[in-house]
């Protein structure tokens, strides 16, 4: 082996060395983003976020917007927390701790979704609304886990075209055990108790499991109907023997059942927060989350697997899983 040879060989090794170095320190980077995403109450201040101006004002303070848009679930990813329950629980502290911050403009447009993470979000609304006035501005769609949540505000108001209501609780499974049948196939299943398996699509239910579900769904529709009869000061008899059965209605009929305020645009909205927070010129801000280079190493290092995603424009709905509790429409949980 000549020099020249040696020399490349030599070369070659470091430029290696040098690559391999700089993988590892990303990869140790990544990790450490991960960590501290992970782990927030170690860091030194609180995750929070960015504020953009959506309407302009001379005054004092400042209105603040938080966006509860989609199917409501823990399922999903946050931008800041864990979860999308995560972000709505920061923005609304976020708002509720801002001493400039005069009052909260919540804006709910979403068909419901998880019982549980529908009912941590109404907790977090009526947690800030005794810091600051919180109003809810529903658009689209605010029916059932949606109108959940909008219950926790201090002052409803809604398009009279959009829909909500739809108060009622709803659990699905699917039951394949013809099909099992014509191919051949049989279910063998080894459990401990005998409502381990009830909801099993393998097989028939029985009467005994079909009550214990039906009580655990009236369990959970007696709190959703207490809470609206609480909140709207409405008797619950009148609920459940009037719109407490499960129905969607529009803005225009929710006003005359007392489910909301007022019927109006989200500008009213913004008019009516400056009214409760007593700041008539004060400027409007919506949260959201700045491009960040620490977050993009955050999302690099949550990914396992490359992986390309493709949504057809047609389908909108949301994806249950069978055996979850959900606030929703019935035509959602077909």
């Amino acid at each position: 082996m000549n020099k020249k040879q040696f020399g490349c060989i030599v070369v070659l090794l470091v430029v290696l060395l040098c690559v391999s170095l700089f993988f590892n320190f990303a990869l140790v980077a990544m990790r450490g983003s991960r960590i501290l995403a992970k782990a927030p109450l170690m860091a030194e201040r609180a995750p929070q976020f960015e504020e953009t101006t959506v309407e302009d004002g001379n005054g004092p303070g400042k209105i603040a917007q938080v966006e509860l848009r989609g199917v409501i679930t823990s399922s999903e990813s946050g931008e800041l927390g864990e979860t999308m329950v995560d972000d709505l629980k920061i923005q609304l502290h976020q708002a509720a701790m801002d001493d400039d911050v005069k009052a909260i403009v919540l804006y709910v447009d979403s068909p419901g979704g998880e019982v549980t993470a529908a009912d941590m979000i109404y907790n977090a609304v009526t947690v800030a609304r005794k810091k600051k006035p919180v109003v809810v501005y529903m658009g689209s769609l605010a029916a059932s886990g949606g109108y959940y949540v909008s219950c926790g505000g201090s002052y409803l108001m809604a398009d009279d075209t959009t829909l909500t209501g739809s108060i009622g609780v709803i659990i699905e499974t699917l039951n394949y055990a013809d099909l099992l049948g014509k191919i051949g196939l049989q279910s063998v299943v080894f459990k401990s108790g005998k409502f381990k398996d009830m909801l099993s699509g393998a097989r028939p239910m029985t009467q005994e499991e079909q009550d214990y579900v039906q009580n655990m769904v009236m369990q959970t529709y007696g709190k959703f109907v207490g809470i609206v009869s609480r909140e709207r000061k409405i008797p619950e008899q009148t609920l459940r023997n009037g719109i407490a059965d499960g129905r969607v209605i529009s803005g225009q009929d929710a006003l005359g059942d007392k489910l909301i305020d007022q019927l109006g645009q989200i500008e009213d909205a913004y008019q009516k927060a400056r009214e409760l927070g007593n700041a008539p010129d004060a400027p409007v801000v919506r949260y959201e989350v700045q491009f960040k280079f620490g977050r993009l190493l955050r999302l690099l290092g949550q990914s396992q697997s490359s992986k390309v995603e493709v949504e057809l424009p047609g389908a909108i709905e949301p994806k249950l899983e069978a055996g979850r509790l959900y606030l929703l429409p019935s035509i959602f949980a077909q």
